[in-house]
């Protein structure tokens, strides 16, 4: 049996804020416990959002500057990120700004401590392992990470301080929440300080614990790194639904160790039956687990970041351990965890290039877009760099027609034509020389696509993936269609991305 799940949410300091006409409509409701924001937009009705019936208006009149004003006067300072909070809760207030800088709209979310949700994963939090938490907005990272904070620092009695940006973990003001136990904070002046305040909580203050909400830049990545190293447990959360986004993030792959293409001896080649330039994991990961939070009460688990990246990387499939939490709060393992073993993984092929180029290949674009051949390359994550010294280049893509007498270069590489200066061309050619179709970067977005299908079915709610060029975009519909799912693009270039609906 689990324990107890108790939910506070100090609704009456956030309907305290409200103008006083906007509040009774709100205390009339028997759901109000359910409420989940207030939205007022100036010269539009307010409103009120609820899990089962959307919103509803809490007025027929359109909000004024007045009823703006009476808001803000009534909540904490807004800080760089436009975000504020009122003292002791975990209410959240966002500001919409016009030109000028007035606040024209707001966003007044309930925050909630929820006790006793970590059973789920209490065996790994009290492991001393550094954990991140994945999932889609809103699904309960922070929720979890507060307990965690909690549970450590209250009947673990470790020194755990939370790093808290735009106090989204232990609430508005100087004093932090109750939910976070005996856990101290550390707020951060502004987003992009983080990773500054993440390394003086560890060299002044002596944590065991470090906890942090968004790692979401390089520096952050490195400072998580860095607060591993030194033997802290570090619990965090980053952007991503699945560890398959993790590691395709150019930024954050370092967080799982990292992609690097190398060189294999003859003897290593021949063994694992691949070519000799191969893409392998960099470095040990700096999260030794990694939850996929697909709802607050199922979970995902991969006990071992590194040899689940090394297996990917290999197109190896992996299934993590997934776990729900029944509603009497007893937690069962419904899917074990399925990892190839290390002698399969050694032996599988990798992605790579051809065996006659060198481990990092230098191109000479003739004729050809170096912005557009660039671009290609790291779509494509190929081991390559453009030069425009023709002397040193492994290759050459041109172009024009292969019989172009025009085309004189001092490369003694073969030469590579494309038929027009477009995207799609370059990135063709380019495919076709490095034998991309074979690439862990189709691998890992197929698998990806997989992971969303699961995840759109188990949880009937769509779920988006990895941003990709139009090619990768294309196979992953095939993948979902295939399985009688449906699927659109969503965003723009070089943003645009597949969202994969439920039946």
């Amino acid at each position: 049996m689990g324990r107890e799940v108790r939910i506070t949410h100090d609704i009456e300091r956030l309907l305290a804020a409200l103008p006083e006409h906007m509040q009774r409509v709100l205390e009339a409701r028997q759901d109000i416990d359910e409420l989940l924001e207030v939205v007022l937009d100036l010269g539009r009705p307010p409103e009120a959002r609820f899990p089962d019936d959307g919103f509803v208006y809490l007025d027929e009149e359109e909000c004024t500057p007045a009823d703006i004003e009476h808001v803000v006067a009534r909540v904490g300072e807004f800080g760089h990120d436009n975000r504020a909070g009122i003292r002791r809760t975990l209410h959240r207030i966002s500001a919409i700004r016009n030109r000028t800088g007035a606040v024209v709209g707001l966003t007044c979310r309930v925050g909630r401590a929820v006790y006793g949700t970590i059973d789920i994963v209490s065996d790994v939090v009290e492991s001393g392992r550094n954990l991140l938490l994945l999932g889609r907005p809103g699904v309960g990272k922070t929720t979890m990470l507060r307990e965690v904070a909690r549970v450590l620092s209250d009947e673990f009695d470790k020194r755990v301080i939370v790093v808290d940006t735009s106090n989204e973990i232990a609430g508005d003001g100087d004093i932090p929440h109750p939910a976070i136990g005996r856990a101290r904070r550390m707020q951060v002046e502004r987003p992009e300080k983080q990773h500054d305040v993440m390394i003086e909580a560890v060299e002044n203050h002596m944590p065991e614990v470090i906890i942090v909400d968004e790692i979401g830049t390089e520096q952050d990545a490195f400072a998580a790194r860095t607060i591993a190293e030194r033997g802290v447990q570090l619990v965090g959360t980053a952007h991503g639904n699945t560890l398959t986004n993790l590691y395709q993030n150019p930024t954050l792959c370092d967080l799982v160790g990292g992609i690097q293409a190398v060189t294999l001896g003859d003897e290593e080649a021949r063994r694992r039956g691949t070519q000799k330039t191969v893409l392998e994991r960099k470095a040990p990961p700096t999260f030794d687990t990694v939850v996929e939070i697909m709802e607050i009460d199922r979970l995902s688990i991969h006990h071992d970041v590194a040899a689940t990246v090394d297996a990917l990387l290999r197109g190896q499939p992996v299934k993590g351990e997934t776990r729900v939490r029944a509603a009497d709060g007893s937690v069962e393992v419904v899917q074990r965890e399925e990892l190839p073993s290390p002698d399969e993984v050694a032996r599988a092929p990798i992605a790579q290039g051809p065996d006659w180029l060198p481990a990092v290949t230098k191109i000479y674009p003739w004729g050809v877009s170096r912005r557009r051949l660039e671009k290609a390359i790291r779509e494509l994550r190929v081991p390559a760099s453009v030069t425009m010294d023709a002397k040193q280049a492994d290759l050459v893509i041109a172009l024009g027609s292969p019989h172009d007498k025009r085309r004189k270069t001092a490369s003694k590489g073969p030469e590579f034509t494309v038929h027009s200066n477009t995207y799609g061309q370059i990135y063709a050619c380019l495919r076709s020389v490095f034998n991309v179709s074979e690439t862990a970067r189709e691998q890992l977005a197929l698998k990806e696509a997989e992971d969303a299908l699961s995840r759109a079915l188990a949880t009937n709610e769509s779920v988006e993936l990895t941003p990709q060029n139009a090619y990768i975009r294309r196979l992953q519909h095939e993948y979902v269609s295939r399985h009688n799912l449906r699927s659109s693009s969503v965003g723009r270039e070089p943003h645009r991305r597949v969202r994969v609906m439920p039946a």
